[in-house]
């Protein structure tokens, strides 16, 4: 019998979160994906180029002014429905950075969107997981469940006061 590594179970888990808003399946797809719309309520600059391979380059303003960076690749784009990306930290120039200030962060986290419309109203799932990870890397995702949940709801939060504003819908 082989014993197993109780960090080989827990590496294993992805972090999954939804929410559910109040607008139209297209409307919340090209807000979380079309700069337009990502200008006017997450980052501050933002380069697009969708298509499998192809990456979407943006920066989200710190409290103290400063930018970070942040990338993602496309490796599916399933209009309307699920969104594919590989998902890092980056610098200005678009290449892979470190977490700035988690360095055994992982440095690429495989985000898959699911984006299920129901009478108008749209659930939003995303389901996170360490890709391409180190043990270490993934030790530190694990550990960040509680943190990372509440981060999304945040901007999920952030999200639903756009979207209302978008669709003329209550939040």
């Amino acid at each position: 019998m082989t014993a197993t590594n109780p960090l080989d179970k827990q590496a294993e888990r992805e972090f999954v979160t939804s929410r559910v808003f109040n607008a139209p399946r297209e409307l919340v797809f090209d807000a979380w994906t079309n700069p337009e719309h990502l200008l006017n309520w997450s980052v501050a600059r933002c380069t697009n180029d969708p298509r499998p391979g192809g990456m979407l380059h943006y920066a989200m303003s710190t409290p103290d002014g400063n930018l970070m960076w942040g990338k993602w690749i496309y490796r599916e784009i399933g209009r309307p429905e699920r969104l594919e990306v590989i998902q890092s930290f980056s610098d200005e120039a678009g290449g892979t950075a470190p977490h700035p200030l988690a360095p055994d962060w992982p440095r690429e986290v495989l985000s898959v969107a699911a984006f299920e419309e129901d009478g108008g109203r749209t659930t939003l799932t995303i389901r996170w997981s360490p890709h391409n990870a180190t043990e270490a890397e993934r030790a530190t995702f694990d550990a960040a469940y509680a943190q990372m949940q509440q981060g999304w709801a945040g901007m999920f939060d952030q999200f639903a006061r756009y979207l209302a504003k978008q669709s003329g819908s209550m939040v």
